[in-house]
């Protein structure tokens, strides 16, 4: 064996060795070159504590439902009508007894002609006198007792004739009629009952203006205000929304269920609303300052100072930004100050983050997220 073969070979393996050396350094990159890209960062849009509007159950009525009462008292001897019956205006609805009434317009007639005979004889007398004061016949003091007759005997001739007007009145308000069209709604008599005057009988809900009623909690009024824009649907047509207002707000809570009674008014006369329909009332909250919800992961302190991180979108850099908690949930927190509806934050991962920091946004699919910004037409350019 040569000896010198074992030397020959090793001074080759170190040439070798120290060729590919050259090789890999002259393929690598200078190390001061290197570039790190901007790590992903789960961004989302704050949202609104309350964005979705409250609803309420009410019903459809009439914006006019008059109660309808008789002018005098007495037995009802007639009913006319049942709920849900349609009448026209001047319809009778239901009568009284008018026995007595009528006797007290025949008494009226009666003292009515006894007026106006005592009224002619008066005159005549009158008339007579005149004549023989004229001629010096009677002194003017028998003429003025004349005169003093004539003068009492026509206003109890006006009075009589007032009277019988009364009594015609009155003995026609034995007859209910509707004072306009519409349907009845509820019903508070019945035949054989008397009744006193004033006393409701029916409820008519008359033809026009529909409206919905509502039962507003007590710890919500404050959010409510007469005129304020409202959503009615339907149950007959849902997916069919109506325009409407708050037109009545009660002033006082009702002492069973403490809620307050409100009317809501369809506009535009569109909707076709049948009475005792079922509705839903769909209400925004208009009340200023409402809290922002973030993810819980989205918040951080540092000094007993909570802060979240916001995505400036025109470089993709972040800036620690204070905040007010108002409250913490289960997996959000709500934020009475320090972000706007439109920010967007970081929301897991954020005690990695730094001031400055350049991140590439994504959605919780890792998906990029496009701005709407002029000259930026995805967040994934220039980055």
């Amino acid at each position: 064996m040569n000896p010198s073969r074992p030397f020959t070979r090793t001074l080759f393996g170190l040439a070798a060795s120290a060729a590919l050396g050259l090789v890999l350094s002259a393929c690598a990159p200078p190390e001061s070159g290197l570039q790190k890209p901007p790590r992903p960062a789960i961004v989302v849009q704050p949202t609104a504590s309350d964005s979705r509007p409250a609803i309420y159950p009410g019903e459809v009525r009439a914006r006019h439902e008059p109660n309808l009462a008789f002018r005098v008292g007495g037995e009802v001897t007639k009913r006319l009508v049942e709920v849900g019956d349609r009448v026209k205006k001047g319809e009778a609805l239901a009568e009284l007894d008018a026995e007595d009434l009528l006797l007290q317009r025949d008494s009226a007639r009666a003292q009515l002609a006894a007026a106006e005979a005592e009224f002619r004889n008066a005159e005549n007398e009158l008339t007579r006198y005149r004549e023989l004061l004229a001629r010096k016949l009677i002194g003017e003091s028998q003429h003025d007792a004349v005169q003093t007759r004539f003068d009492a005997s026509s206003a109890q001739l006006a009075r009589a004739r007032a009277q019988l007007e009364v009594a015609e009145n009155q003995t026609a308000y034995t007859v209910l009629k509707a004072p306009s069209d519409g349907v009845i709604a509820r019903r508070q008599v019945e035949a054989g009952q008397v009744v006193a005057a004033g006393q409701t009988v029916f409820t008519l809900a008359a033809d026009g203006d529909r409206e919905v009623r509502i039962d507003l909690p007590e710890q919500d009024i404050a959010r409510f205000a007469v005129g304020q824009p409202v959503t009615v649907e339907l149950w007959s047509q849902q997916g069919k929304p109506l325009s409407g207002q708050i037109r009545e707000l009660s002033p006082a809570a009702d002492t069973t269920l403490r809620t307050f009674e409100a009317y809501v008014a369809l506009n535009g006369g569109d909707a076709i609303a049948e009475l005792g329909q079922s509705a839903r009332v769909f209400v925004r909250d208009t009340a200023r300052n409402i809290p922002l919800t973030v993810p819980m992961a989205a918040v951080t302190a540092d000094d007993n100072r909570a802060h979240v991180w916001v995505l400036g979108p025109e470089k993709f850099t972040l800036h620690k930004t204070p905040v007010t908690v108002a409250s913490f949930g289960n997996e959000t927190a709500q934020i009475q100050s320090g972000l706007s509806a439109g920010d967007w934050v970081v929301a897991a991962g954020t005690q990695l983050l730094r001031e400055g920091q350049r991140v590439r946004p994504v959605d919780r699919q890792n998906r990029p997220i496009e701005f709407g910004i002029a000259g930026t037409s995805s967040m994934t350019q220039n980055l």
